[in-house]
Order: structure tokens, then sequence, then C-alpha cells
């Protein structure tokens, strides 16, 4: 039988896979034998029982064939979180953490006690549930289309215990015309169809129609923008995510959406992340 530290040389292969190999090694043999990554440290020297062993080897099979860990361990860290994770959501990313920011930075400045959000395209719920749970008298409204990631948030809520927020399995702002919310969030299909990142990383494993998007990205990007008028107040913020060599293009559609006040900001790669606009009516 191999020893923790024995185990985790052996997980060297991975080296193929992620400059990451160390951690993605660690974080598996942790789950595997259901004890923290700082056990690992601890106890360099304790022999794996056989069903550690073969479970550990099979999660890094699934690892070196370029499944994310994320799916292996079916959780994410997201926020002060952490989010249940499969295949029928993206997994979320730190760069997300800048809209989270900016639409808490927007609601305070405006002492919306009571604010009425709407985060479209949910997914596993990340956006929803970092604004629902930090104040817990915002009322937060999820859409997705997707019945099967509503699923996951809808778990996701339950097991961190928050409770205002409400799921809704449509497309986009479909039927919450009369809504009348303070801000928007949004985190869409912008990648275009053919793009090489596609074959890269993570993304093989995650769900096409949560990255692809028609008109060169831009297309859902343009639906929110022209829907969501329908169901914000006077002075509320719309707020996308996009890639970072779109920040023109979206720019674009949101001036002649009829937004003002639009100012795309980076995220901590320095990378163009994300824009807000406001809509006056």
């Amino acid at each position: 039988m191999a020893t923790i530290k024995q185990a985790l040389a052996k997980a060297g292969s991975l080296k193929t896979v992620a400059d990451s190999w160390r951690l993605d090694a660690e974080l598996l043999l942790a789950c595997a034998i259901g004890k923290p990554r700082e056990y690992l440290f601890t106890w360099p020297d304790k022999e794996l029982t056989e069903f550690e062993l073969k479970e550990f080897t099979a999660y890094c099979d699934r690892r070196a064939s370029g499944e994310p860990v994320a799916y292996i361990l079916g959780k994410q860290a997201f926020w002060d979180f952490e989010l249940l994770v499969n295949p029928s959501v993206l997994i979320p990313r730190p760069e997300t953490e800048l809209l989270v920011e900016s639409a808490i930075e927007l609601l305070e400045l405006r002492h919306c006690a009571g604010a009425n959000v709407l985060d479209l395209g949910t997914g596993s719920g990340a956006i929803a549930l970092a604004l629902a749970g930090h104040n817990k008298h915002w009322h937060l409204t999820a859409v997705d289309n997707s019945a099967s990631a509503l699923a996951v948030a809808r778990e996701n809520a339950q097991l961190l215990s928050i409770k205002n927020i409400e799921f809704r399995n449509t497309s986009w702002c479909d039927g919450l015309q009369a809504e009348g919310f303070d801000l928007v969030t949004a985190n869409p299909p912008y990648v275009e169809k053919g793009d090489r990142h596609l074959t890269e990383g993570s993304l093989p494993f995650e769900p096409i129609s949560a990255l692809v998007a028609g008109d060169s990205g831009l297309a859902d990007i343009l639906a929110i923008a022209t829907q969501a008028k329908r169901c914000l107040i006077k002075d509320s913020w719309l707020l996308i995510e996009h890639g970072f060599q779109q920040r023109e293009a979206v720019r674009k559609i949101l001036f002649e959406a009829g937004y003002e006040a639009i100012e795309c900001l980076q995220d901590l790669a320095g990378r163009d992340r994300m824009t807000k606009a406001q809509y006056k009516i």
C-alpha cells in the first residue's frame, strides 16, 4: 500500500494536464480519504487503504483526461462559500466576483434596503446566492432556461440556507416585464462559435449552451440589453460580464439600446471583464 506522500508523488503524471497539478492532486487525495487538505501535510507517512488508493487513482485518471477538478469533486469555491457544481453548469470563476462586488456597491450607494435584483442565466446560482447572502433584505430572482442548471442552483440555496431567492425556468426576461428590478446581473454566453479557447482547459467539459453565442458571441448580450429595459425601474443598473475583447462592441450595444453611464471594469488580471450601464427611462 502507498503512503500519502508516495501517492502524491505518483500523481506527477498530471503535470501534462495543468501547471496546478500538485494542488489538483492534493485536493483529489483529500477528497478520496475524506480529510481536509491540511491533513496530508500533517500525516504524510500514513498508509492509504485499498479503497482510498483506488478512489484517488480513479480521480487522477479523470483529471488526466482533462476533466476539471471542480466536476470531479462536485464543488467549487466562490465568494465566501462553496457551491455544488456538475456538467449542467459552468464552473464559477474568480473573475465573476467583480460583478458581485460591483452589484453590492451600486445597491448600497442607492440605499436599496429592500432591493429587487434579477440574475439572468444563473447557472449554479453563484451571483444570485452571493448577493442574497450579502443582504437578507434583498430579493433575488434567479433565471435560467436550463431546468438541470436550476436544480443545481436550488440545491445550493438550500445547502447555504439562503431563503430570499426564487428561481424561474425561463429564457432571459420572458414573463418578467412588470417585476420592477433595481438591478439586473448577467453572465451570459459570449464566446464565438469556433473560438480556439473552447478546446482548452476545462471548457470542453462545460455546457456549450452556456458558453457560445451567435453574432460573434454578442447575440445574447444584445438580447439581454434589449429585454432588460422592460423590467428595470428608473435609474436602475444592468451589469453584464463579457469577453476581454468585447468592450467596444458591448458599449455600442448598450448605448444604442438607450443606456447611460456606461463603464467597463477590469478584473484582477487587468482584462476588460464587465460593463455596467444605467437605465434612466
